[in-house]
């Protein structure tokens, strides 16, 4: 199932992410790619999202604690 909700973002230096945005409320994650695709990645804790944002290589960061670990939907914009 796709959803259709979009956060607000912040740009972020990284090869593989492009930009990065958080609802605190929902615990959503939402992640854009440079290759334009957008996902969600639902039940994050704030304290995550905290680390990936201050992470000196945060596409690396996401890989190996976001990734695998979250369920993820993507987004149709």
């Amino acid at each position: 199932m796709r959803v259709v909700v979009l956060l607000e973002r912040l740009s972020v230096k990284s090869r593989i992410l492009r930009s990065v945005g958080y609802n605190n409320s929902t615990k959503i994650l939402e992640i854009e790619f440079h290759t334009g695709l957008v996902y969600q990645y639902s039940g994050v804790p704030s304290k995550v999202y905290e680390d990936l944002m201050h992470s000196g290589e945060i596409g690396k960061f996401f890989s190996e604690k976001i990734r695998p670990r979250f369920q993820t939907k993507q987004v149709v914009a």
